[in-house]
């Protein structure tokens, strides 16, 4: 079965990204990624439009939280309005008819109780309606991160199993994340897949930084530290959607899913700007 694929776009017309991707899907924002801002769809017409014109041009939506979320930490003026603005972007996501939202597991203190940061996502699960599911996406960096190391991907997962939401909670796995965090890419989806029972969609990245360095820096397929026969292995394992969140706008992005369908045996049709050189 062909692989759906696309990338991390504009969000101002995620249908005509997609388009000039040859791309399946859009990944988008719903508003600024840096700020606890609310979430505003920027399509034409609004919610409701896009979500009919997406579904008549069968381009299928994710919707990526903005950055500062971070529903682990122990500080109340980060924790609870993270946890507002996650779930004012899951129901905007369902209002532009988006198949996820995706958000990063977030991160303590060097010297904070991880316990702590692990019940505060189980409290947080419990206290969202998802009328969409929410995938939690592995981290490159930091110690004490919640979804960097397998370890701790293991100790949320079990305090999200205790959460009455936890069926709606997916798994992204970020290929450049996985490496940068020192997670070997060649056993990743099977650990993963022993920890969570899951994997709904692949962030496929290069990285332009080595094992274990701790950096989240993407980059092309073929201009990285990541061997391309290692991310398509990922992909092809993990069964699941994927996303280029790679540089270059159109024209990178385009040759990046067209390299990707190439190693997977399938068709590549043309795009406008797609022309690969690895």
């Amino acid at each position: 079965m062909a692989v759906t694929i696309g990338a991390h776009v504009d969000q101002e017309d995620p249908i005509a990204e997609a388009r000039a991707r040859a791309a399946d899907l859009s990944q988008i924002f719903l508003g600024d990624p840096q700020s606890y801002k609310g979430p505003v769809v920027r399509y034409p017409g609004g919610a409701s439009a896009l979500r009919a014109d997406a579904q008549a041009a069968g381009i299928d939506l994710y919707v990526h939280a903005p950055y500062p979320i971070n529903v682990a930490s122990l500080n109340n003026r980060i924790r609870i309005p993270g946890r507002k603005l996650l779930q004012q972007h899951l129901t905007a996501a369902a209002e532009i008819g988006a198949r996820a939202v995706i958000v990063h597991g977030g991160h303590l203190g060097k010297d904070e109780d991880a316990a702590t940061g692990f019940d505060n996502w189980r409290k947080c699960i419990d206290g969202l309606d998802l009328p969409v599911p929410l995938l939690i996406e592995n981290t490159a960096g930091g110690d004490n991160a919640m979804a960097r190391r397998l370890e701790a991907m293991a100790r949320l997962w079990d305090a999200i199993g205790q959460a009455s939401g936890a069926a709606e909670v997916g798994f992204c796995l970020d290929t450049c994340h996985a490496h940068a965090g020192g997670v070997d890419l060649a056993t990743v989806v099977d650990r993963v897949r022993a920890i969570t029972g899951r994997i709904d969609l692949v962030h496929a990245n290069d990285s332009r930084d080595g094992f274990d360095s701790g950096a989240d820096r993407h980059t092309n397929f073929g201009s990285g530290q990541i061997d391309g026969a290692a991310i398509v292995e990922v992909i092809r394992a993990a069964s699941a959607p994927v996303v280029c969140e790679t540089p270059g706008g159109a024209p990178g992005q385009s040759a990046d899913i067209a390299w990707v369908r190439s190693q997977l045996g399938e068709a590549v049709p043309e795009a406008p700007g797609a022309a690969h050189t690895q």
